[in-house]
């Protein structure tokens, strides 16, 4: 049932109503002419009979037209909702901008001497940065970012000399930490008595949170490439 079809049976409607017209000229042009009583009956029944097809084939046409128009909803409810499940994908894996609720973190980390000729290194470890990144999801955070770095299932947190690399770029303090979700919940979750925050400013570095009603996050801007996982087929 597509378009063609539709033009075609529309075609030949319109051939069949200038078939009756054509037979309806014939007969009234036979005129004064004598015509047969059976010949005339033929003739009436089979007007009839094109009258009840270019009927049937209208009402055809008008169902048909019905249902394509169904169909066009149909299809375009359905990209629709591939549209929107493709959306939310991308949303919890990362690779599109969120923003919402939610809290953003200051961490200043202090540099130690690291000895007579080596460089001085950060307080604050890649270990503990990762720490508060799981502290943040586990209060119920939908996304988290550390300086403008999104950070997503394949993110590394890595001390790397002097800095800590977050998806390949090397960061140093201070450390903006950006998350969203319940900003109340998240803040109060945050600042419990001997939570890891706690234990960093007991240490010496500087944590400062605040609630905001508007966090911007934005995507994960690196590569995705999988070399060894593959998508496993469901049984059906």
């Amino acid at each position: 049932m597509n378009r063609a079809f539709m033009f075609s049976i529309s075609f030949v409607t319109i051939v069949l109503g200038m078939m009756l017209g054509v037979q309806f000229r014939t007969t009234s042009s036979a005129g004064d002419n004598v015509v047969p009583r059976d010949r005339e009956q033929e003739l009436a029944l089979e007007k009839k009979n094109l009258v009840e097809d270019l009927y049937k084939l209208q009402v055809e046409i008008s169902e048909l037209s019905t249902k394509l128009e169904q169909a066009g909803i149909g299809q375009r409810e359905a990209d629709e909702a591939l549209e929107r499940e493709l959306d939310k994908i991308k949303r919890f894996a990362g690779l599109s901008p969120v923003s919402g609720p939610g809290v953003e973190l200051v961490v200043k980390s202090r540099m130690e001497k690291a000895g007579l000729g080596a460089a001085d290194v950060p307080i604050i470890a890649d270990e503990q940065l990762l720490k508060m990144v799981n502290e943040l999801y586990s209060a119920g955070s939908e996304a988290v970012a550390i300086n403008g770095q999104r950070i997503t299932a394949i993110s590394e947190i890595r001390l790397a000399g002097n800095h800590i690399n977050v998806n390949g770029t090397p960061l140093s303090a201070p450390y903006h930490i950006s998350a969203i979700g319940d900003a109340s919940a998240l803040k109060s979750r945050l600042e419990l008595r001997g939570s890891l925050v706690d234990i960093l400013r007991e240490s010496g570095i500087s944590i400062e949170i605040e609630g905001k009603e508007e966090v911007a996050i934005p995507a994960y801007m690196g590569e995705l490439y999988f070399e060894h996982a593959k998508p496993v087929k469901e049984k059906i």
